[in-house]
């Protein structure tokens, strides 16, 4: 059974300077993906649009073929990134003007007649926001490297949250990143925006508080609702009422 490469696994890979010729990156964490993304750009080295740097999406993946074939004139190695194709997507009915099943198809045979030159001379990068179970994903899981940036555990974010905010010398309690992660979901872009101001807030030297939280950090609607119906429940009419006057202002 194929077990994919975990985000922490392919972190540790980059970081070491270790970079595969084949892969495909999915998935909702996008914060962590475009990261990983970028880490492959800096280790492939200098790029030149057209020459050993091709960008493809769903206007132009037909194209893919001719750009695998074609030499990076001058260059050792040539990154190609295609970027929310749809070629991992189920075939739609023949006769669609977007169904993509010839290309998957080429695709597919191109990379599995020709894998030991694509490790030779290509990095080919397939991002995706979803994929589905096809041949294509079978031949990269055999073949490539394959990611699920999935959102990441409490545990997990927390790690990543504070090792971010210690590393500007503010310090944070356990307690005050769980509550963080309540009020503002598990998104870790939408998580660093709001660690960023806290670390503006706080200042070098001292700790974030949840009185800091709650000033800065824009809640989710769930969390929101949840101080509602909490004030409610101890019957503190007084901010069960400035929460409804924050939702009402909010237009919610």
């Amino acid at each position: 059974m194929f077990i994919e490469l975990k985000i922490e696994d392919l972190e540790k890979e980059l970081k070491i300077g270790k970079i595969s010729g084949l892969y495909l990156l999915y998935g909702e964490e996008t914060f962590l993906l475009e990261n990983c993304l970028k880490s492959i750009k800096k280790l492939f080295g200098e790029k030149i649009n057209g020459i050993n740097y091709i960008l493809l999406d769903d206007t132009n993946i037909n194209g893919i073929i001719s750009d695998l074939e074609t030499p990076a004139f001058g260059c050792e190695k040539k990154l190609i990134i295609a970027k929310n194709t749809g070629v991992f997507k189920k075939d739609l009915k023949k006769n669609s003007k977007k169904d993509n099943s010839e290309i998957k198809e080429k695709i597919n045979t191109y990379i599995k007649e020709n894998i030991e030159q694509i490790n030779e001379t290509i990095v080919l990068v397939f991002v995706e926001e979803a994929v589905e179970k096809c041949e294509l994903l079978a031949t990269i899981e055999k073949l490539g490297s394959v990611c699920n940036f999935e959102y990441q555990k409490p545990i997990q974010i927390q790690t990543r949250l504070k090792g971010i905010i210690n590393a500007y010398k503010v310090n944070v309690e356990m307690p005050t990143l769980n509550y963080l992660i309540e009020c503002c979901g598990t998104d870790m872009q939408e998580l660093i925006n709001e660690a960023r101001k806290l670390i503006e807030f706080t200042g070098e030297g001292n700790t974030i508080t949840k009185e800091a939280v709650d000033k800065l950090a824009i809640k989710k609607m769930e969390s929101i609702i949840f101080d509602l119906t909490d004030s409610l429940g101890k019957k503190n009419t007084k901010q069960a009422i400035e929460v409804l006057r924050n939702l009402i202002l909010s237009k919610e």
